[in-house]
């Protein structure tokens, strides 16, 4: 199998986001384990956040701030906006 670029795989992250088919913790676990390769304990050191915190952003559980994800999405250039809704 091919090995994606980063440009694709950003590519195609952004587009299971667009079709509303990953949620946020899947999201951060693709980001992390696609882009940057990392364990999730290295990845948690490098945001400045807690393994445990970063374990449950993946796993979509607890209720993290708007900082610490804004922490895990500034690893690649992102950030947490507001974005209309899909109409259906």
């Amino acid at each position: 199998m091919k090995e994606q670029s980063r440009a694709e795989v950003f590519d195609d992250i952004w587009r299971q986001l667009d079709e509303g088919s990953i949620s946020l913790g899947e999201t951060v676990r693709q980001l992390r384990t696609r882009i940057t390769g990392l364990t999730q304990a290295d990845f948690a050191r490098m945001c400045n956040i807690s393994l445990r915190t970063l374990r449950q952003l993946e796993q979509d559980s607890g209720n993290p701030t708007l900082e610490t994800v804004n922490s895990v999405l500034r690893a690649f250039g992102m950030q947490m906006g507001v974005v209309p809704l899909r109409r259906k």
